[in-house]
């Protein structure tokens, strides 16, 4: 097996078809339900690395990736991960318009070993479309250890396809599948699906039909009956998608209505009617998977899932849950505020060095003073200070954050969440999304597209922001070290400090529930959709593919992301500390202009300063502080808290200010790349304005708040 060069594409579309053919020999659609090893599949097969994980949800979007084989080009489309193909979802839309009117050479559909029944519901369904059906029974080695054993020749006898089983980590089995996939696709092996028979008057209502769809719109067999089932379900999404992409007009014609029409008497005489049509359907698929996996499976022992539930009742629990997960987010930002120091340190010495030599060179090559000064003091001193603060916090908060989504644990956060955001008219998976947001809101925003409902997946972009990023740890951690831990030392201090910070995050999520019940009953009003979320078995996590996973395919894009904006952002504020009138820089007339209005807030001008023209990066804002107060023209190198606090303290800075500041750290608007990423993800600058709004708003009227209740009281 040779592997080529890979690409990805979003939402591939079935006119893209014309110029895959071009570029490959075969197409095959990798379909299955979330949380079956799909993705992990298809990264082995194609060298490429979708990012995986243990929850269902991970694939939104379709990818693509090449395989050689035998000299052969396959190309894999890695199509949603979807429990149907019946369209109550976008990703169910999407897995179905691909299958249906995407003509793949193949489509491989993967199942979980350790509970093939539900599983095969897929299967059934895709039989009704194509017979080029290759299944991939895949966790054999989970579905071992639980001591279930499957009879694979039996079962494709039972479903008349191909059937090969799989341990996605051992390329052996996948060579085999590989085998199986190429024979199907060249006519070597021919499936002859053995479809599911429902009700008779539902049987005899799908062979007219499908008479009357062959002749007058010359549909192959197995299409015309897929075609006549929908029909009779009347859902409309699907007919108009069949209308769009098959070119017929199902409406306008008599002899299909008439016969229609007839069909759906028959099914009133026998109680089946368009609200319970699809039950029938269902429950004949369901009864079916039953019966072949009573012949096809083997529990040795029946109570395999025991330990898994024991877990659940504490983790899960009404009583213990909340808490345990507030004590694993504590524990995580803990190992990163202690584990973090030490790396950054060396960075920033490093960097130091690096930043001296450099002005050597310039002075070498006799640079213009303003000109190394701008390029070094300005662009290079900002780039490394974000690299310093945020390399070592999210090179451990993120491994750390995939072990708990390797073991299955963020589903379980989704689960107990879901009743607080099913009060806002929201969904629990709303949850893991403000999950991924901690360690960066813009991937947080991207990985709202797990959200079914388009109103929903709305809001959780609108609102992600209300957790602090990863950027916003660093700061929010030296104002608690300072003025709340206060002469705390060691263990006592990081404690403290750890407290703090997740009291901020608490309140964040408090926000987060507020306006998200604010928006569902005013501009994006609707009821929360249902919610249903596989809670994955407990895995072992794979340390190693978390340790790159996490590094290069999150650590380094953030990073990379960061620094895109951070280099126009030194250059910006290098031009506003240098460039003055009468001695006084821009950043001073720009202070002074808001101090009135920062007064109210608690704050200073500079502080509100430090804050707009951290837009860039929220790493940046207390460099701009302290270089604001000691009057520089570049931004200040400070690791040591103490001496950042007797900055900070002899420029009038009281235990207010620093609340004041950690609140408008948590709440105010979004820096520039999550606002593009919002704007991408949204179409929508309308959305990406109200997510600029709102955070903002709600961040200045709780520090006016504060600030009026302290001057009551005191």
């Amino acid at each position: 097996m040779g592997l080529t060069k890979s690409s990805t594409g979003c939402h591939l579309l079935i006119n893209d078809l014309t110029f895959l053919k071009n570029n490959c020999d075969y197409i095959v659609a990798l379909a299955g339900n979330p949380n079956v090893g799909k993705s992990t599949i298809f990264n082995h097969l194609t060298g490429m690395h979708q990012h995986t994980g243990n929850w269902p949800g991970k694939t939104v979007s379709n990818a693509t990736g090449n395989c050689l084989y035998h000299n052969t080009n396959f190309l894999f489309v890695d199509i949603p991960g979807t429990y149907s193909i019946m369209s109550n979802s976008e990703e169910e839309e999407i897995a179905r318009d691909y299958i249906c009117f995407g003509h793949p050479d193949c489509t491989l559909i993967v199942l979980d070993g350790t509970c093939l029944e539900r599983n095969l519901n897929l299967v059934f369904q895709t039989m009704e479309i194509t017979k080029n059906i290759v299944v991939c029974v895949n966790l054999l080695d989970e579905a071992k250890k639980k001591k279930i054993h499957i009879d694979l020749d039996q079962l494709s006898d039972e479903l008349g396809v191909p059937v090969v089983g799989t341990t996605a980590r051992k390329k052996k089995t996948l060579q085999n599948l590989l085998d199986i996939v190429n024979q199907v696709c060249t006519g070597k092996l021919r499936p002859l699906p053995k479809k599911v028979t429902y009700h008779p008057v539902i049987e005899k209502g799908l062979t007219n039909l499908q008479t009357v769809l062959e002749n007058e719109f010359s549909l192959t067999p197995d299409l015309a009956r897929w075609v006549s089932l929908k029909i009779i379900d009347g859902e409309e999404t699907i007919l108009e998608s069949i209308e769009q992409n098959l070119s017929i007009d199902l409406l306008d014609n008599d002899a299909l209505q008439e016969v229609k029409n007839r069909i759906r008497n028959d099914l009133l005489k026998n109680n089946i009617t368009e609200n319970n049509f699809k039950d029938f359907i269902v429950t004949d698929i369901m009864h079916r998977s039953e019966t072949i996996c009573r012949k096809v499976c083997t529990f040795e022992d029946e109570n395999y899932s025991k330990r898994d539930r024991k877990i659940d009742k504490i983790l899960t629990s009404k009583h213990l849950g909340i808490p345990i997960m507030i004590l694993f987010l504590g524990i995580i930002f803990w190992l990163t505020i202690i584990g973090a120091n030490y790396p950054s340190q060396i960075l920033f010495n490093l960097f130091s060095w690096l930043q001296n030599k450099l002005f050597l060179l310039a002075d070498f090559l006799h640079c213009p003073e303003w000109l190394s000064s701008m390029l070094i003091s300005g662009i290079y001193q900002t780039l490394t200070w974000i690299i310093s603060v945020m390399l070592p916090p999210m090179a451990i908060f993120f491994p750390l954050f995939t072990i708990l989504e390797d073991l299955g644990y963020l589903p379980r956060i989704a689960f107990n969440m879901d009743g607080f955001f099913k009060k806002c008219c929201c969904t629990g998976k709303q949850m893991i999304t403000m999950c991924m947001g901690f360690g960066c809101n813009a991937a947080g925003c991207v990985g709202c597209r797990i959200i079914d409902s388009p109103r929903e997946r709305l809001i959780a972009i609108l609102t992600n922001n209300f957790v602090p990023c990863n950027g916003r740890f660093p700061f929010l951690i030296a104002i608690s070290t300072i003025f709340i831990a206060g002469n705390v030392q060691g263990f006592g201090g990081s404690i403290i400090s750890t407290l703090t910070v997740i009291f901020v995050i608490l309140l964040g999520i408090t926000f987060t529930l507020v306006i998200s019940k604010l928006l569902s009953k005013t501009i994006l009003k609707g009821i929360p959709s249902s919610f249903v979320l596989e809670l994955p078995p407990y895995r072992k996590p794979q340390f190693g593919k978390i340790l790159v996973r996490s590094l290069f395919d999150r650590t380094l894009f953030v990073l990379g992301r960061a620094i895109s904006v951070a280099a126009p952002a030194g250059l910006m504020i290098w031009l506003f500390a240098n460039i003055g009138v009468d001695g006084q820089s821009l950043l001073d007339y720009i202070a002074t202009f808001l101090q009135p209005f920062a007064s109210l807030m608690g704050l200073d001008g500079y502080i509100l300063t430090a804050f707009i023209l951290g837009i860039p990066a929220n790493e940046i804002v207390l460099p701009i502080i302290l270089m604001c107060y000691l009057g520089g023209n570049s931004l200040i190198n400070l690791e040591d808290t103490l001496s950042i606090g007797k900055i900070l303290i002899s420029n009038g800075w009281t235990i207010l200010t620093a609340i004041n500041v950690m609140l408008f750290t948590v709440l105010h608007y979004p820096c520039a790349t999550t606002l593009l990423t919002i704007k991408k993800e949204t179409g929508s600058w309308k959305w990406t304005f109200l997510s600029f709004l709102l955070p903002t708003i709600c961040g200045i009227l709780v520090c006016m708040l504060t600030n009026l209740v302290y001057h009551i009281i005191f």
